[in-house]
């Protein structure tokens, strides 16, 4: 039964004495939209979605949810790749892109303070004149919200390096599941306390709302090199990402393309990458500009060593920007490919790289899915991109058996079944493989203690209770 029988209903009524008329969505066209996020298998609508533009609305919306036991979950832009603000249960989607606001800049302590929809990338923009950015950069960041990195814990190209969501964040406002508005942590270093905000950044909703972000601000550095090494085989380029990083080189980002992705690519941007390659890595480097040449140099003789064809330097910036946009605009350019993808992330030891890339193209011709990669390499953070049409069943249901071989694969190989997307709903029969039923109980009282009644994000990241259905097949039950 619906928990809102159209615009006349209690709730519908409760909110909109939030919220206004404008801040509240009921309509089955409008709610479409909110059904899934860039996971497109799984979809369930929900009820109301209601766009708060303060903590104190998100506080006041959580306890009216909690008055008509209604779940709720928070939403930033829906770029999540795992069903993390799928709403399992119907119910209420907490949409926080109205509250946009970088509300503090402190360049002198390095830091600032904004809201959970500010999209990743307008922190750098507005920073970036003063010397600063913002370090995590997943290739959505032009679209995804900080809110959201912070509930995915998301990392990107330059993490490598710098650090993942993590290790930038100082302090979260938060509201609580029972519409407590509170805070943990802040900008001072080493606060003697619990590191609250480590266990909330990447619980994916299920703990708590963000709704104020202390981020830690970057300098940015004084000079960079941009290099592209060109393969004839996904086998050498893996082999020299293990060779570049034994060699005691930390480069800030080391991303690799296969010959599927590059294709897709080049038809989009014409950069002039070479479509008869078997893989590409983009290599960057960065700091003082003294040793910055030798160290590419370095890059270069290990690609060379590794049988690279080609080795180019990025001739300026404007090249090297466009490199950078072929990269982190790969996954939209895959619209070229086909008609419905399906984006997995795992994780490797790096020196497993070659097996893996090995291992997926065998899945890949055992369902007949073909399977682009373009990933994260320098830190074996792997995204195998499953092309299919989702309006055909068998092939959604060979989609699913492959990325749960390619999943099963990382674990079998030392690894884990995500690296920055989460588990959301796609990904929650592995974690009883990847934890002990201790482990997973003391994840439930953690959970428990934030959210005792369960309606704060339901379904998600923890395999118990009704949100486990199926054992075997990971996103299944949600996707049937």
């Amino acid at each position: 039964m619906s928990v809102a029988r159209g615009a006349g209903a209690p709730l519908v009524r409760a909110l909109e004495a939030i919220v206004g008329t404008e801040g509240l969505l009921t309509a089955a066209s409008d709610l479409a939209v909110y059904e899934c996020d860039g996971y497109t298998i799984a979809k369930n609508r929900p009820e109301v979605v209601v766009f708060p533009t303060s903590a104190e609305q998100v506080a006041e919306v959580v306890r009216v949810c909690n008055r008509f036991a209604v779940p709720f979950l928070p939403r930033g832009a829906g770029t999540s790749l795992a069903g993390g603000c799928l709403p399992v249960g119907g119910g209420v989607v907490i949409c926080l892109t109205r509250m946009k606001r970088i509300l503090h800049v402190n360049y002198r302590d390095g830091y600032a303070v904004v809201e959970p929809g500010v999209v990743n990338a307008w922190l750098t923009r507005y920073t970036s004149g003063q010397g600063w950015h913002f370090a995590p950069d997943p290739s959505s960041q032009g679209a995804c919200t900080i809110g959201g990195n912070v509930a995915t814990n998301s990392g990107g190209p330059h993490t490598l390096k710098y650090g993942v969501t993590v290790n930038h964040v100082l302090g979260l406002e938060i509201v609580l599941a029972d519409g407590t508005l509170t805070h943990v942590g802040g900008p001072p270093a080493d606060l003697p306390d619990y590191d609250l905000c480590g266990v909330l950044v990447g619980s994916e909703g299920t703990l708590a709302i963000a709704t104020k972000i202390w981020v830690r601000l970057t300098r940015n550095p004084p000079s960079w090199r941009t290099l592209l090494a060109v393969f004839d085989s996904v086998d050498d380029a893996t082999e020299t990402i293990s060779a570049v990083i034994a060699a005691g080189i930390v480069p800030a980002a080391l991303e690799m393309m296969d010959q599927l992705i590059l294709q897709a690519v080049e038809a989009a941007f014409h950069f002039g990458f070479p479509l008869d390659a078997g893989a590409v890595l983009l290599v960057e480097v960065d700091g003082l500009d003294a040793g910055l040449d030798e160290e590419a140099q370095r890059i270069a003789e290990i690609a060379r060593r590794h049988h690279a064809r080609e080795v180019r330097l990025a001739r300026d910036e404007a090249e090297r920007q466009l490199l950078w946009k072929c990269r982190k605009q790969a996954f939209g350019a895959v619209g070229r490919l086909a008609p419905s993808y399906c984006t997995q992330d795992g994780v490797v030891p790096r020196t497993r790289l070659p097996l893996m890339l090995r291992r997926i193209r065998e899945i890949s011709q055992k369902y007949q899915i073909p399977v682009c990669n373009v990933f994260h390499a320098g830190d074996g953070n792997i995204h195998p991109i499953l092309l299919f049409d989702e309006r055909d069943a068998d092939q959604v249901r060979r989609v699913l058996d492959a990325s749960h071989e390619i999943l099963e694969t990382c674990i079998e190989l030392g690894g884990s079944v995500t690296g920055e997307h989460g588990i959301g709903v796609e990904k929650l029969d592995f974690m009883s493989r990847l934890f002990s039923p201790a482990d997973l109980q003391m994840m439930e009282r953690l959970k428990y203690a934030f959210n005792p009644q369960g309606r704060l994000s339901p379904g998600k990241m923890l395999p118990s209770g009704a949100a486990c259905l199926e054992q075997t097949h990971p996103g299944r039950r949600a996707a049937l």
